[in-house]
């Protein structure tokens, strides 16, 4: 007899903006309930640019994803893949001598 593996996830939540919000909207909204996202994200960056020049933020997200079990609030997935491009940006603006070492591509929105 097989043993079914059991996951401790949250529940899921409700979304904080409408899901015909604009990708910015939902990312400000979701920023906002969960600042230790962008900083789980800036001590990762940190650590990998003490080893290595060049990072795409979705290899951080996975990264923190998969290794913190981190907790968020305010949208249907823990981060969202939606946010990945925003988050660059954050953490470019945070520290601007990073833009060369964070891979960003054009925003379809801009």
């Amino acid at each position: 007899m097989s043993t079914q593996l059991a996951l401790d996830l949250p529940p899921l939540v409700a979304p904080l903006v409408p899901k015909h919000a604009t990708i910015g909207e939902r990312f400000a909204a979701f920023h906002e309930a969960n600042p230790h996202v962008a900083d789980a994200l800036e001590t990762l960056a940190r650590q990998w640019f003490a080893r290595r020049q060049k990072t795409g933020m979705k290899a951080l997200v996975e990264q923190l994803r998969w290794q913190s079990g981190i907790q968020t609030e305010g949208d249907e997935y823990r981060i969202n893949n939606d946010f990945t491009a925003m988050y660059s940006r954050l953490l470019i603006q945070r520290n601007p001598e990073w833009a060369a070492r964070i891979e960003t591509r054009t925003l379809r929105t801009a």
